[in-house]
């Protein structure tokens, strides 16, 4: 498959992301995890690979399955309610 370099620039992104499983990936770009990973090994500086491997290793919300919630976003509970790009006071 062929990929154009915007497309290589997104799943860069996706794949850097703490809350993007690679299922999401696969099913934007048809591309399973061990392609993801060869993509990032030959895109990124050696030393920029080694720490994105270390990063996702054993990253639960990497994977699906391994996830603590089902659907929607995981949210702190100390998240503060964002409105209209401003965050709001206590």
């Amino acid at each position: 498959m062929k990929l154009e370099l915007r497309d290589i620039d997104r799943i860069i992104e996706m794949a850097w992301e703490d809350r993007t499983p690679f299922d999401a990936i696969t099913f934007q770009f048809k591309l399973k995890e061990q392609e993801v990973i060869n993509l990032m090994r030959r895109e990124l500086k050696p030393s920029s690979f080694r720490l994105w491997r270390a990063r996702v290793q054993g990253r639960a919300t990497k994977h699906s399955k391994k996830r603590t919630f089902d659907e929607g976003r995981f949210k702190c509970s100390r998240q503060r309610i964002i409105t209209n790009n401003s965050i709001s006071k206590r």
